[in-house]
């Protein structure tokens, strides 16, 4: 197609406009490019020979979601159902598509990874469950500003789940205590308390209020100045589109301790008593205490060591005499001289006591063996 001959333009198009300078330069002039205006654009001056310079004009596109090819902006699907969420664009060059969660959380794959992001037209989830629940961003982008993103609400409905912490509380007359539930549900469920098969109403003892966060409800019932009335079991009910669950908790009345609980236990000793552990002693004190107990186990050797040196001098001391008794009487036997025989009369220096059994006359030699003989055992 000829555009324009000299600094005239043929092709009946108002956006395409020439321009010349000193008959030396010619310049085309194309305002709000299309992308039918991308193609091979030839100069031509008709000289002989005849002379020419090509060029390509290249448009290109930012990326743009196609609404009617993609996804609805909230989808709504059971839990343990499969789901797959759908984001087209166009633009050229053709546009990547990227997933990601806007809570900046992992996407769950289909085969049990958590990845940042993924690629794709197509995000396929299987088996969803709560934590599939909240908001996917669809981002487009091809290089030309700028990216462009759509934002997908995936919610997942499921029956109300009840947990109770602590279903028996225990608290004497007079005293503040606070009853808890924990609640689960999508859609969002209505909660209140029973007690009595009657609805707790607000007064001003009693008062109920609820922390949501999500799919997730902190149920909080707290009474003050307990009463007699009081004490009983009490239900906090949830109930949704889908099910109903509820859970109790039993207020048992107990009663104020008249004293402290007071108990020695060893450090660093669970007391299973009155469910406390004690101060566990510190570094210095360890040492102090292992220096005493091994001071007190050497007195204890060095006393069983004596004890065993002074039994076996004692034994070897019985050992000896019995000897020097025995070769003594062996000597003598027969006569009519003296005999040392032992007594438990008079103690000596050892517990014993010697007795000399002789005729009136006493020979010299008997008398020299048993001076002999005593100064031995004295010497012993």
């Amino acid at each position: 197609m000829i555009v324009s001959i000299h600094n005239h333009v043929i092709t009946r198009q108002p956006r395409f406009t020439v321009t010349h300078d000193s008959h030396k330069t010619w310049t085309l002039h194309v305002r709000q490019v299309t992308q039918e205006d991308r193609g091979q654009y030839m100069c031509q001056v008709n000289s002989a020979p005849m002379i020419s310079q090509q060029g390509y004009l290249q448009v290109v596109v930012p990326p743009n979601i196609m609404d009617s090819n993609s996804s609805k902006s909230n989808i709504v699907v059971r839990e343990k159902d499969n789901v797959t969420l759908s984001c087209h664009a166009d633009g050229f060059p053709l546009p990547v598509i990227k997933w990601r969660r806007e809570d900046g959380r992992g996407i769950q794959t289909s085969d049990g990874r958590k990845v940042h992001q993924l690629d794709g037209a197509t995000l396929g989830l299987r088996q969803v469950s709560r934590t599939h629940m909240g908001a996917y961003l669809c981002i487009a982008s091809n290089g030309v500003p700028p990216s462009v993103s759509k934002r997908i609400t995936l919610d997942v409905e499921f029956a109300p789940q009840m947990h109770v912490p602590n279903q028996l509380v225990g608290a004497p007359l007079g005293t503040d205590v606070q009853l808890e539930c924990f609640v689960e549900a999508h859609p969002r469920a209505i909660t209140y308390w029973e007690y009595r098969d009657a609805m707790v109403m607000n007064t001003t003892r009693i008062t109920t209020h609820t922390l949501e966060d999500h799919y997730k409800i902190h149920m909080v019932l707290s009474i003050r100045d307990l009463r007699e009335e009081d004490f009983g079991m009490y239900k906090c009910i949830s109930k949704n589109s889908i099910a109903e669950t509820d859970g109790s908790i039993t207020l048992n009345k107990t009663f104020r301790p008249t004293s402290p609980p007071t108990k020695i236990s060893r450090p660093g000793v669970l007391d299973e008593e009155f469910g406390y552990r004690s101060r566990r002693p510190g570094r210095k004190e360890e040492r102090r205490n292992q220096d005493v107990e091994d001071s007190t186990r050497r007195l204890q050797e060095e006393e069983e060591e004596k004890r065993r040196r002074e039994e076996k001098r004692r034994m070897s001391q019985e050992l000896e005499r019995k000897e020097l008794e025995h070769e003594f009487n062996r000597g003598h036997r027969g006569d009519s001289g003296p005999r040392v025989t032992q007594s438990a009369g008079v103690s000596g220096a050892e517990g014993n006591s010697w007795t000399l059994a002789a005729p009136v006359h006493v020979p010299a030699v008997c008398t020299c063996v048993l001076l002999l003989l005593l100064r031995q055992q004295h010497l012993l």
